[in-house]
This record gives structure tokens, sequence and C-alpha cells, in this order.
């Protein structure tokens, strides 16, 4: 059958709802975004009165075209930005000010798009201790996460590697490490894929596989989110929609989880 992207779809079918809260007996919200708005300055609205729940257990992709607010909504959940209106309850508790934020950021580890934007110290080791370090525990508590962390990323020979001589896919794994040793209740994980082989990929999916943990994953790799999450989102018109029909198109075979665009490789 001829491709036609969801939007298209979404506007002639209208299977696309705009995001909706969990049944009453659902587990507690992690995070709760209520009525947000975000233009960035003399550009235009990204996000428009969105609304967004994470519960405890879910496991939520999202994707979207390039610009369409993805980012700013980690960056938002992160109080990396505030929003223009709306109201943030995280864990319970309602967020507005940088003190309410910092201690979201000991509890929810954010991936960033760009690895480098999340390495800076000299070795490996020395990344990955910085978190816990900075959490508050000592030098050998935090050696001690810090090398059972990357142990499980089986990343144990890269202790007194030089960081900024990694591959791309190295220091995309190095990030996550770092993250992983703050022990975090909720990740938001920004195109972990970006710069991995297929070898790495698998290992990424194996390891959230794993986690007893809430996320967020953006990506354009359908294919990874579909073995990795279990609920598919979009961002459109500056609001969260679901996206939970499956896609038939040209290449011939079909996903459980979204009519999205996407790339394979």
């Amino acid at each position: 059958m001829p491709w036609i992207s969801a939007f298209e779809y979404a506007k002639a079918t209208g299977v696309m709802n705009t995001h909706t809260a969990h049944p009453a007996d659902s587990p507690a919200a992690l995070i709760r975004l209520q009525d947000i708005c975000f233009a960035y300055p003399g550009g235009k609205v990204v996000l428009d009165h969105l609304d967004f729940t994470l519960r405890k257990g879910d496991r939520i992709g999202l994707v979207a075209p390039n610009g369409s607010g993805k980012t700013t909504l980690f960056h938002i959940i992160m109080g990396l930005i505030r929003p223009d209106a709306g109201h943030i309850e995280i864990f319970g508790r309602a967020v507005k000010e940088e003190k309410d934020f910092v201690a979201v950021r000991q509890r929810i580890g954010m991936l960033f798009q760009d690895a480098d934007d999340q390495l800076f110290s000299p070795t490996v080791l020395e990344d990955v201790a910085f978190g816990p370090l900075n959490m508050g525990k000592s030098k050998d508590e935090a050696i001690s996460v810090s090398r059972r962390v990357l142990a499980r990323l089986g990343l144990e020979a890269f202790e007194n590697r030089i960081t900024y001589k990694l591959s791309g896919g190295e220091k995309r794994l190095v990030a996550l490490a770092t993250v992983l040793s703050m022990e975090p209740e909720v990740l938001l994980l920004d195109e972990p894929t970006s710069g991995l082989d297929e070898r790495t990929k698998q290992r990424l999916k194996d390891i959230l596989r794993t986690l007893d943990l809430s996320y967020i994953l953006i990506s354009h790799e359908f294919d990874f989110m579909a073995d990795t999450v279990t609920a598919f989102y979009t961002l459109r018109d500056g609001k969260i929609v679901i996206d939970s029909d499956l896609h038939h198109h040209e290449h011939a075979h079909s996903h459980p989880l979204g009519r999205q665009p996407h790339d394979h490789p």
C-alpha cells in the first residue's frame, strides 16, 4: 500500500489522540506535566498546552520530526529551561525553582543527545564517579558504584581510558554509565543509539531490558524502539499524542507500535 506520513494518516482518520490520563488504579505518577506552554524568544510555539504523565513501569518511546520539541520537553522536565506557562509535578511534588530541580536531577538521569556535553573528566572512571561523589558518596563508595556500572555495560577495561579519545559509540556508553552510576529512578534518553554500531545497539537493547526503571526514549530508529518501549508517542502541534496502530509500509513488514515515518539501518 502507498506510504503516507503519520500526520497525514492522523488527519484523515483521527487515530491519534491527545495523551490522556491513566486509569484511576494506575501506579502513582512520577512525572506530571499540565498545560505546558513554551516558545523560544522570537520563535514559534514549541509546546502548546501540553499534558503528559509518566508512571512507574512506563517505558515510552517518543518519535517526531526534528524541531518538534522532543529535546525541549526533556530540558523542561530537568529544569534546564522553564516553561512560559503550566504546572510541573515530579515525584508527587510541584517543582518551580532551581532548588526544586536540584533534587529532581538526583533522581532523574538524562542522557544528552551529544555525549560530549556529558563527559568532561580526564578518564572514564573519573567521569562515571563524578555524579556519585557530588551526591555525597565517599570516594571509595563512588568508585565501587562506578566500577559496578562499567562492568554491567561491558566497559570494565575502560576505567583509565582518556575520555576525549573514545570513539563516538564508546562515548555514548560511557555517558550512559555516568547516568546509571547516580542510581536514578527515571531515565530520559535522547537519541541513545546515535553513533552506535549494530553490535553496540544490541548491547544497549539488552541493558534497557534489564533495567528496573521507567524511561522516555527519543529516537528516529523505529526498530530499536519497538524492542525497548511499551508505548509509543509523538509530538504534533505542540502536544503529545498517542499512536498505537500498525504501520504497513512499502518495504513489506509491519510493527506493533506506531505509524511514524522512520529509518531502518
